[in-house]
């Protein structure tokens, strides 16, 4: 459903992080989605940017919709002249359906690989509106966007150094009681495994998560922690290429 008022200022130029011709392609699925009435939000690299205020342009867009409106959603992405992916490289359609069209790729999505979750009101609802080009559109929460790539660490792909950037950028302010109730008791160790990460890379960063989120995760609370002192620029031992920190586009 379309928006008209941005809740924030963008943080990246999306004039320069999505193409012309990317965004005319873009548009006439939104287009034909605002038409039909639904509701969506956009993740993926292009809500990553905008979060984390590092641009990244991963030509495709990822559209997150509710279980009820994935067909609806599918058919108007059809509709504006985008085609099944499925035939070119196949993949589990038990997720997510993917379109192409021209060069760029438009994905629609309502639950995950691993069908830990599924998209609900708070995804829709509780992200920020942002102005893109000639329209807003609302991005995933913060919070779900963690959720979500927790669970990508896989053999050629890990989005983990997504989600530290974005706890880096914004971890003071996330609503850490949702994001506990949603990862459960049963995935809190991961959940956990990151934060370690996190508080290794940037441990005076990491002490503005709130003590009862470490204990929750079975860790030490700030005040139990050595002193961080100067310390040295962490990032580039985990990889010497610019990959941390606020990057314009």
């Amino acid at each position: 459903m379309k928006l008209t008022t941005p809740t924030r200022e963008n943080r990246v130029d999306w004039n320069r992080l999505v193409t012309d011709h990317e965004w005319a392609l873009y548009t006439q699925a939104l287009d034909m989605a605002d038409q039909a009435g639904l509701r969506y939000v956009l993740g993926g690299g292009l809500a990553f940017s905008e979060l984390a205020g590092r641009a990244r342009n991963t030509k495709d867009l990822d559209l997150y919709v509710l279980p009820s409106d994935k067909d609806a959603m599918v058919e108007a992405v059809l509709s504006a002249g985008y085609h099944d992916y499925y035939e070119t490289l196949p993949y589990d359609r038990s997720w997510i359906f993917r379109t192409a069209k021209d060069d760029v790729i438009i994905d629609v999505i309502w639950t995950s690989p691993n069908h830990r979750m599924e998209v609900d009101e708070d995804w829709i609802s509780k992200g920020p509106a942002v102005q893109v080009r000639d329209r807003v559109l609302r991005l995933i929460p913060p919070e779900e966007l963690i959720w979500a790539k927790l669970y990508i660490v896989q053999k050629d792909r890990c989005d983990w150094p997504d989600l530290l950037n974005i706890l880096n950028d914004r971890a003071h302010e996330f609503d850490w009681n949702r994001l506990l109730r949603m990862v459960g008791e049963r995935d809190a160790a991961l959940l956990g495994g990151l934060l370690s990460t996190f508080r290794w890379l940037c441990p005076c960063d990491a002490m503005g998560v709130p003590a009862h989120v470490w204990r929750a995760i079975g860790m030490q609370t700030p005040d139990e922690w050595p002193h961080p002192g100067v310390g040295e620029e962490r990032a580039p031992i985990l990889d010497s290429r610019d990959w941390f920190g606020p990057k314009a586009a």
